[in-house]
């Protein structure tokens, strides 16, 4: 074989040695060395002395190309081909690593200057805040240039807003911390309880899925994706309702001097009083119901104090 090209192989089309398949791919000989051993690339034939690549390599290294190229890191990437060489089938398994991978927001990430960003905080530079939002990821900086990638452009006028209404930018991150920790876990919990109930036919068994099953499995990850964040905005919008009346009503009654602050204790009620309560006001009511109830009981008790207080007294043996 000589060392200026392909080779005829025997019945597998061309060979090649590996310097002319890294020609031939745009890898590197220490890139191809690099596939043979993470197990990306199947190990060359040996003939004779010479190791023997065929189109079968050249393929591979294009598919490996491709899938880099389309921000795949190399330890999916072998998960992928090893589907592939199992006979699932690439086409379906890469359609559902592409719509779990995919954007789960139909934001757009937009690009600020450095000058604008401190425009919208009120105009003075704050480099520790800087800081703390590119480890959050909120921005991120552009190389060569003084200006930030913003991912989320609401999360940052969310910030915008909290700010201008004198939240300080510390308080800020740290809450964003917390609450992100907190949505982890709801998200979390969703994968676990879709896993369980959904995506487990796919999962278990003996048998891998089929290019069939991965592509059936994709579509119902494009269906259900927005369940989970429709689920959360409609249970946030019920317990904003619900905790924003309580948190208002026990601010407002602690205003005033001290003697004329409620207090509160715990008093047992029947369940079934509680039941015909909540079936007629609602059970997000009942608490204000029977407050309401017992302070029109006092009222009208005290009522009756006073006016049996001002009625004359009656003679009951007067006329008899």
């Amino acid at each position: 074989m000589s060392d200026g090209g392909p080779q005829a192989g025997s019945g597998d089309g061309p060979a090649y040695r590996i310097e002319d398949l890294a020609h031939l791919s745009g890898a590197t000989v220490r890139t191809i060395r690099a596939y043979q051993d993470r197990g990306l690339l199947p190990r060359p034939e040996r003939r004779g002395r010479a190791n023997i690549y065929t189109h079968t390599h050249l393929a591979r290294l294009r598919q490996i190309a491709d899938l880099l190229d389309r921000g795949y890191t190399l330890a999916s990437i072998k998960e992928l081909l090893e589907a592939y060489d199992s006979g699932r089938g690439l086409g379906g398994v890469l359609g559902l690593v592409a719509e779990v991978d995919g954007p789960w927001t139909d934001e757009e990430t937009v690009r600020i200057s450095r000058a604008e960003l401190e425009e919208r905080f009120g105009g003075s530079p704050d480099e520790a805040a800087v800081a703390e939002a590119v480890e959050l990821g909120i921005l991120e900086p552009v190389p060569g240039d003084d200006s930030f990638l913003v991912p989320s452009p609401q999360e940052l006028a969310v910030a915008v807003e909290l700010h201008m209404a004198g939240v300080p930018l510390s308080a800020i991150s740290s809450h964003l911390r917390e609450l992100r920790g907190q949505v982890e876990h709801i998200a979390a919990r969703f994968l676990e309880f879709t896993t369980e109930h959904v995506f487990a036919r796919y999962l278990e068994g003996p048998h891998h899925p089929t290019d069939a099953d991965a592509t059936e499995a994709a579509s119902l990850v494009r269906r259900l994706r927005p369940l989970a964040q429709q689920t959360v905005d409609a249970e946030l919008a019920r317990a904003m309702r619900l905790l924003a009346v309580r948190h208002l009503r026990r601010h407002l009654g602690t205003e005033g001097p001290p003697a004329s602050r409620p207090t509160s204790r715990s008093v047992a009620v029947p369940e079934e009083t509680i039941r015909a309560v909540e079936e007629l006001v609602g059970a997000e009511r009942a608490a204000e119901f029977f407050a309401l109830a017992a302070e029109r009981e006092v009222r009208a008790r005290g009522l009756d104090a006073l006016t049996s207080n001002w009625l004359p007294p009656v003679d009951l043996d007067e006329g008899g």
